[in-house]
């Protein structure tokens, strides 16, 4: 009989610990899912980040690293030079990769580092209590814009996968959402493509997913997903930014 679907193997039993509605879980599936459909778990080793993903260690049944705050593509770029063979990826929220870890993510991607990574966007710092981050929309209230983010002193979002795919060592840059299950589906074939990437050595690999975090915007999980398509896919439009042949 032909199994229709099931547990991923690369995902360990422990229970998540994010919050109802949180989309993590989705993504974590869709990352243990690829991993399992490419045959790669043996060979994949993880990298997880600073932030509401911080215990991503214990949910991937694969080897993994803990950096420090924003530093998980520098440690993954040296994993990936003492074990050319292996698969390394990082999974990274918002907060982690697109503020401190700006530097890192931009040279990772500069250099050609042949990694992929996960880049969650939830448009908000979660772990820390729902404080403004760099990805926050104009005018999107936080703790610490309670009248909505001002353009004036906070700037504009940051649009990681634009910047990126203007690298020349960036091979695949994609941006999807995990709102819907059409979005997920396609979230799923995006992440795959990242991880056949670094299979076929082309270079670096990044996946934007953009995602909900109900308890810090304050709302339902059905309310949240509903704000996430209808106020951050404007902002951060959905599709393949570069794709190297």
């Amino acid at each position: 009989m032909k199994l229709v679907a099931g547990y991923p193997d690369s995902l360990t039993e422990k229970p998540f610990h994010y919050c109802p509605g949180c989309t993590h879980g989705i993504i974590h599936r869709l990352v243990a899912e690829v991993i399992d459909e490419l045959g790669i778990r043996e060979e994949t080793i993880g990298v997880a980040p600073v932030g509401c993903s911080v215990l991503a260690y214990e949910y991937f049944d694969v080897d993994m690293f803990e950096a420090s705050h924003g530093r998980a593509p520098a440690v993954a770029t040296g994993v990936k030079r003492v074990h050319p063979d292996k698969i390394v990826f990082t999974y990274q929220g918002d907060g982690d990769l697109a503020s401190i870890g700006t530097a890192e993510i931009i040279h990772a991607a500069n250099r050609g580092e042949k990694i992929t990574t996960i880049f969650v966007n939830n448009a908000i710092y979660g772990m820390t209590g729902g404080q403004m981050a760099p990805t926050t929309l104009v005018g999107q209230k936080t703790t610490t814009s309670p009248f909505g983010r001002d353009t004036n002193t906070a700037g504009h979002p940051i649009k990681i996968s634009e910047m990126l795919s203007v690298l020349d060592g960036s091979a695949y840059i994609a941006r999807v959402s995990v709102h819907d299950p059409k979005h997920i589906r396609q979230a799923k074939k995006a992440i795959k493509k990242a991880f056949q990437v670094q299979i076929e050595g082309k270079g670096f690999a990044l996946v934007e997913v953009l995602s909900a975090c109900p308890t810090n915007w304050g709302m339902a999980p059905v309310e949240a997903v509903k704000w996430l398509a209808d106020n951050m896919v404007p902002t951060y439009p959905l599709g393949e930014f570069k794709e190297v042949e």
